[in-house]
Formats: structure tokens, sequence, C-alpha cells
């Protein structure tokens, strides 16, 4: 017998000899060099026989010796590999049903949900996308100046398009569009006895030359060449000729006053396009009929450019920022124009004192993570529940190893089981998305399909390999390392980083669900929090009709107005020239004493009539209302408190300020009120008294009389105004479309937390009955020496509650800082109070007795003697 010092070849030799032979020539080869070096030791020192040791291992490198290229064995056929471990996979998905079905559930539903959200977010990046010339198209925005800083304006004056044609050589085309963009303007169509209402605009006659729509009559280039030449939609062009086939030419009457001439049908734009246009008239026939509309001191169209191939945006950014100040020879200074690539406006539309911040992109952004976080606790339920059932795997891994199977192809067969699992789980998620797209669509407001597309197809394959390698990694590599003699032996080898992944990966998926529980809680209380927050004035009840027709000849405004006052269920009624939920319009030419010269701050603008503060709700908080009684009020002027504030201005009733010129008297203050969403603050305002500039009739209803009041308006309306449809709408229901992204934000988020706590709670489910299958006997012998139910349920509950309670503690911080961040989008928001946060905690705790309970009781239950029967 050697003794324990006797001298051994180097390791690092005998390391490398196992790496470089062929498995079958290992042994005789290490065998030999072994024989000659004990011979060496005897002839030489101990240095120099280790140093032959390493020639003799130098010499015999050769090809025949090389692991890759030397094999005892036939070469295996593929084919055979791969039905052998589907066989294999079948038979372990059989033998372990319930942690199939966990697995098979969890994965498929996150699958669904990453799916779903998928096709909501290729949506969103698409939109604008789909021009001809995206890289070229782009808009021009102004940056203006103000007493609180720079201003971004999406709308430009009417020269601007032309202007710029002609002056600047980088612009290959321009257009000028009035309407688009939530402002679109509104006209009844009439053919023979069809009236159909729609929305469309005004535009320059290149529009068609700068957006590439396709046409299915007249010519793109031609068709708004005319000042009296009507374009129609494709679906427009059928409600009112039944077809777009030979509609050029022909006659159509817009609101029973002007007649034009079809010039072109284009097909509908996309869905996702966000210009729905169902007809487009001539800019320059507006400008004719008013001509404000081109004036360099009034905005209020849209400018599009097109602009030339290699144009450099920043040199050609920095060429026009002073160009209105060009145009209208230093007299306009506070107005800088810049250009934004037109498909980007849609996701990239917030700004902040002239910089872009964000917009639509950051509910991409925050969908996306989403999507993320429910498919990554997906998987990590498959890797915590494929580690912790190790235990049922081990002789069959070690037999495997013993007759020769290696560590890669174990890598193989166990990273085949999770791909496998995922394709089924796409299978099944494929119909789960099938079934529940259109509640989906519904909520979204989408009109998302699960098209096989190319691009779809790629994804869904490239989605499921992912998750089914993400998901797998770890249990292959962890399966794949234990050694044979111990696994024979039925030990499985555990050590403390583990156990502290299999731990880690709980708290992390428990923490992604807090995090979502907290964030439901926080954006449905700053939801309620805007819908009930009053707003200065009763929006409840309040019903808006469009003027048209007859509507706008003064003495039938009146007469009608003072006719619908006599309807039953009707308080009171006016007419106004603002839609309440949003900038209308403004003007920065007031001038009182005391004003900065060079302060250029807008105020809001809002022609009304008698009676329409008192029929709004709006509280005078010093002076008087517009009234009959006290003569004409034309020349006298309403502000709110914000602009009383932002003027400085002391005890202002009966004081005189400059609009447009003219001299106008302040009678009356009236209280802030919100005229746009919470998002902002409540900016300065005045009322002036301009019926004829109004735009809306208003009417109040009485509470539980609304139906009866809509019927009385819809028969006077068509008394007072044959030939146009009578439509409708309640301000709370457009006060209610401010907030349509954060409503969708909180009816997605709701679903989402609770697919990632169910998810959460299926790995939960399946650990603890491992757990409890693994520590039987254990729990045998407790309960013979004594151990009450609610200690083994003690006993299994204790290791989960910690991993939840560390969630809790992860998760809380970090939600407060998410939600802070997302609330400061609102000038008016919600306090984060701590309920928010212990209810979230308190929930994630209850969830996870409730589940881990369940297994513990039934595991508590147990009659030690059949645990116990094999001892």
């Amino acid at each position: 017998m050697k003794p324990v010092n006797y001298p051994q070849p180097p390791r690092w030799a005998e390391r490398l000899l196992e790496w470089l032979a062929a498995d079958h020539l290992l042994e005789e080869v290490q065998g030999d060099l072994q024989e000659l070096f004990e011979k060496r030791l005897q002839q030489h020192s101990v240095r120099k026989a280790r140093l032959f040791y390493v020639l003799d291992l130098l010499r015999l490198i050769h090809p025949r010796l090389w692991r890759k290229k030397t094999s005892a064995y036939p070469p295996l056929n593929p084919i055979d590999m791969l039905q052998h471990y589907l066989l294999l996979s079948y038979r372990n998905f059989t033998r372990f049903k319930s942690s199939f079905f966990i697995n098979l559930i969890g994965l498929s539903t996150g699958l669904a949900c990453t799916l779903l959200i998928y096709l909501w977010v290729r949506d969103e990046l698409l939109m604008d996308t789909f021009y001809e010339k995206d890289e070229q198209l782009y808009q021009v925005l102004e940056n203006r100046e103000s007493a609180e800083g720079l201003v971004t304006f999406w709308t430009t004056s009417g020269p601007t398009a032309t202007s710029l044609t002609e002056d600047m050589p980088e612009v290959q085309y321009a257009a000028t569009l009035l309407g688009g963009r939530d402002r679109y303007v509104e006209a009844t169509f009439s053919v023979g006895e069809k009236n159909i209402k729609a929305k469309g605009g005004y535009a320059s006659k290149d529009y068609f030359r700068v957006f590439s729509h396709q046409f299915l009559s007249g010519n793109a280039s031609t068709v708004l060449a005319d000042k009296n030449a009507i374009v129609l939609s494709e679906t427009l062009a059928k409600n009112l000729f039944g077809t777009t086939e030979n509609v050029v030419g022909k006659s159509v009457e817009v609101d029973h006053d002007k007649v034009f001439q079809v010039s072109g049908v284009y097909k509908d734009a996309p869905t996702h396009s966000s210009q729905q246009l169902d007809f487009i008239l001539s800019f320059e026939k507006f400008v004719e009929e008013n001509d404000w509309a081109y004036a360099w001191g009034n905005t209020a169209p849209f400018t599009y450019l097109l602009l030339k191939p290699g144009t450099d945006i920043g040199a050609f950014n920095r060429k026009i920022a002073g160009y209105v100040k060009t145009k209208t020879e230093g007299q306009i200074t506070h107005r800088t124009m810049f250009l934004k690539r037109f498909s980007e406006n849609y996701l990239y539309g917030k700004y902040e004192n002239g910089v872009l911040v964000g917009g639509r992109i950051e509910y991409v952004k925050l969908f996306s993570i989403i999507a993320l976080f429910i498919l990554v606790i997906a998987c990590i339920n498959f890797m915590n529940l494929s580690t912790a059932k190790a235990s049922r795997r081990l002789k069959e891994v070690g037999v495997r190893k013993t007759i020769g199977a290696n560590r890669l192809s174990l890598v193989y067969q166990y990273m085949g089981e999770s791909l496998l699992m995922a394709f089924l789980a796409m299978l099944a998620s494929l119909s789960i998305v099938m079934l529940f797209l259109p509640t989906f669509n519904k909520i979204t407001g989408k009109e998302l399909s699960l098209s096989l597309d190319p691009t779809l197809i790629t994804s869904v394959l490239i989605l499921t390999v992912f998750t089914g390698v993400v998901a797998g990694s770890y249990p292959a590599l962890y399966l794949s390392g234990f050694h044979p003699i111990a696994m024979l032996k039925g030990k499985l080898p555990t050590s403390m980083g583990e156990l502290w992944i299999r731990k880690g990966l709980v708290v992390f998926q428990f923490s992604l669900s807090i995090i979502l529980i907290v964030a439901v809680l926080v954006v449905y209380k700053q939801i309620e929090f805007v819908q009930n927050q009053h707003l200065g004035y009763e929006k409840e009840n309040l019903i808006y009709i469009n003027k048209e027709g007859k509507l706008y000849d003064k003495s039938t405004q009146e007469t009608f107005i003072e006719e619908v006052k006599k309807l039953p269920g009707i308080v009171n009624a006016s007419s106004m020239g603002h839609s309440l939920t949003g900038h209308n319009g403004g003007t920065y030419g007031i001038r009182w004493d005391g004003k900065d010269p060079n302060d250029k701050t807008e105020f809001e603008s809002v022609s009304v009539n008698y009676g329409t503060i008192e029929t709004m709700g709006v509280d005078i908080q010093e002076g008087r209302s517009f009234s009959r009684e006290y003569g004409a009020d034309s020349a006298k002027i309403i502000f709110n408190e914000a602009a009383i504030k932002f003027m400085n201005m002391k005890d202002p009733i009966g004081k005189v300020i400059n609009l447009y010129g003219n001299d106008m008297q302040i009678i009356g203050v009236a209280k802030d009120f919100h005229f746009e969403s919470l998002h902002e603050k409540v900016k300065p305002l005045f009322f002036r008294l301009a019926p004829r500039n109004t735009r809306f009739i208003i009417a109040r209803a009485s509470a539980g009389k609304e139906k009866e009041a809509i019927e009385g308006l819809q028969k006077l309306y068509a008394t007072y105004n044959p030939g146009f449809t009578f439509e409708y709408k309640f301000l709370d229901q457009n006060f209610q479309a401010l907030y349509e992204a954060e409503q969708r934000v909180a009816s997605l988020s709701k679903y989402f937390a609770g697919l990632a706590i169910l998810i959460s709670c299926l790995g939960l489910f399946g650990l603890t009955a491992f757990t409890a299958e693994r520590r039987r006997k254990e729990i045998g012998i407790r309960k013979v020496l004594g151990s009450s139910q609610w200690n083994i349920i003690y006993l299994l509950s204790r290791e989960f509650t910690k991993m939840v309670l560390v969630s809790i503690l992860i998760a809380l911080p970090l939600s407060y800082l998410l939600l802070t961040y997302w609330l400061d989008n609102f000038a008016f928001k919600i306090d984060l109070k701590a309920w928010y946060f212990i209810t979230a905690g308190v929930a994630a705790l209850l969830i996870t007795w409730l589940t881990v309970g369940t297994q513990a009781i039934n595991a508590a239950r147990i009659n030690p003697i059949h645990t116990l029967r094999s001892e």
C-alpha cells in the first residue's frame, strides 16, 4: 500500500489528459503513463519524473487521441436521438402530471399575456409609419414663450407651408391641414335624400403629395387644384353614392349651403393612422371665406413638410428657428419653429418647457415591462418546480451518467423538455389569445387581430424559444451537474447557494406581484379622484349640441335657445364657443396697466352668450355675469381668478383692459375651473360676450329626466334644422375621454396584476406540495412524537412566509418611487397614503397563507402510519 504522501504526477497534466482523451482510451493511457512515472521515480528525482510525465503526455497528443475525432461507438442518428428525447419528455410529463399541468398553466398564461401586450405594442409602434416617404415626412411645431417658460404648440400660421416651399430649397412639398388631431371639421353631406354627417378637414393642394394615400379614382397630385373640389374617403363615397366607381365629377351638397364637385376617392386610412379623415376640402376655399386664417399673427392649421432626401434636420431647425420673426419683420419674436418627424408625434408628443419628455411611449414601455415581468414570473415557476422535484429524478440521472452519458447530453435533454413545454404552452396561449382578444380590443380601443403574418410567426417562435431557454437553463445545468455515485445512493447534493437562488426567485416573483397590486390600487384611486373632483362647474347632465345650418343665424339661434328652455326636463340653456375639455384657442393680445411688454403669455378665450356662465354652473367670485338687464355687455369682460392673479390686479371690478385694440371693462371674476384635464394647472382665461362666435348649444337637463330632455331636443332640432342629423354629447362623457389612457392602464393593470398573482400562487402551490412530499417521513415522525396539526402547518408555512415578507420589504419602497413618478404627470393628484401599501402587503400574505395553507393542512392530516410504513 502506497503512503499518503507518495509522489503523484502533476494534477493539471492529469486534467489535461482527461479533457483531451476519448472516454474509451482514457483509462488505458492513464495506466501506461502512471507506470512510466513510477519507474522514473526509481531512477530520477520527483521533479524530473514529473517533467518526463508532461513530455510523455505532449508526445501522445495526436488526432487519434482527440476526444472529438475518436469514438468507439457508431455515430448517433439525430432523428433517433430526437425521438428518444421526445419519448423521455412524454414519460416525465405523464409521470409528474401535477407539475406538468402547473407549468403548462403558468407558462401558457404568461405567454398569452405577453402575446396580447405584444400585439398592442406593435400596433402602437406602427402608428403613422405606413406612408411611402415616412423618413422624409415632418410636422412643423412651435415653441412659444410665456411667463412660465416655453409652451409647445402643434398649430402654425396659415401661410407657413407656402412660404417654406418658396424660401427653403430643402422642402420638396408642404401641406396645410385645418382639422385632424382631435380638431376635425364636422359637416353634413347630402346627395339626393341622403344626409350623412362626417368629419374631415381643409387641406392645401399638395396635401396628397405629402401624405401618400392610395386613390381609387382621381389624380393625387391634382385633386385639390380646384377650390370647389372635394375628396372623399372610400367609406363616405359608398355611403353617399353606394359605390366608389364613376363618382368623380358628381356634386355633393355640404351643410345644405354649398355645392362641391368630387375630384377623387381615396382608400380609407388604416387603423394605425392618427388622421382618420372622411373628406378633404380646399384650404384655399376656407381662406377665401376666413381671411384671418392666412395671417401670421393667427395660428390654427397644422403644417407638414416632405423634405428632400439627405436633409440635415438639425441644420434645418436652426435655419427656421426665427422664421416667424423674419416673416413679420420683427413684430412677432416669441415663436420658434422646429420640425418633428410625423410618425414620432403619436408616441413622443409630450413637451415641458420646450423639451421633449415622453408621451404615449411611456405606456408602451410600461406594458412591455409588465409583459416581461409576467413571463419571467412564469419562467421562475418552471425553474423552481423543476429544481424542487430533482429528488424524483436522481436515479434516472445517475444511471444515465453511469452508462456513459456526459453532462452536455443531459443538458440537451432537459433543455429539450423545457422547449417542448414552451411550445405546448405557446399552442395553449394562442387559444387563450383568440378567446380573449375581443375583450382586450374593447378595453384598449383597438382593432387587433391574430393574423399569422411572417412578422408575427417569427415573433412567436422567438418568444417561445426565449421562454424555453430561460425557463430551462437553470434546471438543465442544475440536474446535469450531480455526481452519479451520490445520485444512485439517493442523496440530493444541496448548497446554500442553490437554496438562496430558489428563495431569491420566489422573492423576485412576489416582489413584482406586490408592485402590481400597489399600482392597481393607486391608479384606481387617482382615476376615482379625477372623476369625483369638482371642476369648478357642474359637468353632470350638461348636453352639448354642435351648431349647424340655420343655428348659425343669430336670430334663429336665440329663438331655438328660448324654445329649448321650455322643454320638459331642461333646467337652462345657452350657447358657448369652448368644449371645456382642452385648449381651444387663446390670445396674448391683452393689454393692462403694468404689463411687461415682452410677456407673451396666452390667455384662453371663451366666447359666450347670455346665460352661458349660469348654465355651466360657474361661480362668480366678484362682480357679476353678463346680463341683458345692464344693456349691451359686448364691451365687458370676465376673467378667472388665475388671470387676475397673473395680472397682479387688485380690485379688478370696473378696471379697463385692451383686447384686440378695443377697451373692455372688467365686470366680474369667475372662480377658477378646469377647462383642461387635471394633468394641467388652471391657466388664465377670459369670457367675452360674442354669441355669433359660439360653436355649441348647451342645455342642462334635470337629474333623472335626461331621456325626456333628449327626446324633446331631438324633435325641436328637426323642426329648426331640417336635413341635419341630431347629435349630442354629455360633457361628463367628453371629460372621461380625457383620461382614456389612464382608464385603460387601470383596467389592464387590474387584469395583469391578477394574472401575475395567479401564476405566482401556482408556483407556490407546487413548491409547497413538493416540500410536503419530501418531508413526509419527517412529518410522520413529528406527529408520532406529539406534534399537532398546527405545528405541522406552521413548519411548512414558515419559510414561505419569510420569503413573502422579504418581498414586501423590497416591493413597497420600489412601488412608492414608481408611483410617485407616475403621479407627477398630474397637476392635481392624490397623496400616497400608507394604507395603499399596507393593503398590498397584507393581501400578498393572505394569498400566500391561503395557497400554502391548503397543502400544509393536507400534509398535516396524513396518518403517520402511511408515511412510516416502509420503515
